[in-house]
């Protein structure tokens, strides 16, 4: 009985390190202006509410903003590490035009996310919407492909449904969505954007996750991404994870975003390294 919870912690122990350790390596594993590009994102994000207490919230758009391109940088160049110039184009080009399309769609009729409006605060703007947002969708698709692909990469010929293109597209698309149960929260929060009338989640209606779903699955069918590199950008899902959890639980005021978002990003998040641990213990022979 007295060893039970021993064990336990030790187990637990034995996580923490085996993922310190795999960051460490992964991180060595960038180039040096992926290092470089790394450092800037989480620099960002982590100084934000010391930079707003000094400076005052009319500069949180600018460094959302800042925390938006450089993450789109750094999520690019590790895909420019191994996807050719074409490949590359072939994804980004989709995942850029088609999030603002519907982006402007949805302003414009409600469809499929719910009747919402951008505020002027996210500058420039082109048909009603900020021309950030294509990016942050383009920021944070990649990392949700790298999940589903980690969820579902295939194990053996009996489970050639995991490999399935709608398979992945549909889970990267939940992935995705999961990161919104942070975002929408805080920016409607902010002021950024607006709900014409307010729905059941924290007072975002239940059907712009639904639109989100869909939008992200079809862009993510389009691009049809295959051979990520995975891991780093399972540490970019896992990061935002925990710095939005951190941000909104104590920083934004917001604990119900923070727990939920927590719940399900995180979730996400868990799942893929779990997985890729049994895959690293198969191919070490362990």
């Amino acid at each position: 009985m007295v060893a039970a919870p021993f064990l336990k912690l030790k187990s637990w122990g034995c996580v923490f390190a085996t993922a310190s350790y795999g960051m460490t390596r992964d991180f060595d594993a960038l180039a040096r202006h992926e290092r470089i590009t790394f450092g800037v994102w989480l620099t960002t994000w982590i100084s934000m509410p010391v930079v707003l207490w000094v400076m005052g919230d009319h500069t949180f758009p600018w460094l959302v903003s800042l925390g938006v391109l450089a993450q789109v940088t750094l999520t690019v160049s590790i895909l420019a590490r191994v996807w050719p110039p074409g490949r590359l184009a072939r994804a980004i080009g989709p995942v850029l035009i088609g999030a603002w399309a519907v982006e402007v769609v949805g302003v414009h009729t409600g469809w499929p996310f719910g009747h919402y409006a951008y505020s002027d605060r996210l500058q420039p703007q082109l048909g009603g919407v900020p021309l950030l947002i294509p990016f942050a969708w383009l920021m944070m698709l990649p990392p949700a492909w790298a999940v589903a692909e980690a969820i579902l990469l295939r194990q053996s010929e009996r489970s050639r449904w995991r490999s399935h293109p709608l398979t992945v597209a549909a889970l990267a698309g939940a992935a995705f969505t999961a990161w919104d149960t942070f975002l929408d929260p805080q920016m409607v929060a902010q002021g950024l954007w607006k709900w014409f009338t307010p729905g059941e989640y924290l007072g975002i209606p239940v059907r712009n996750f639904a639109g989100w779903w869909f939008a992200a699955t079809l862009l993510t069918a389009v691009g049809k991404p295959k051979a990520l590199p995975r891991r780093p950008l399972l540490w970019v899902y896992t990061l935002t994870c925990i710095l939005q959890a951190i941000g909104l639980g104590i920083f934004w005021g917001q604990p119900a975003a923070a727990l939920c978002g927590g719940i399900t990003m995180g979730g996400f998040a868990l799942v893929a390294w779990l997985q890729e641990g049994v895959r690293w213990k198969r191919s070490s022979g362990r």
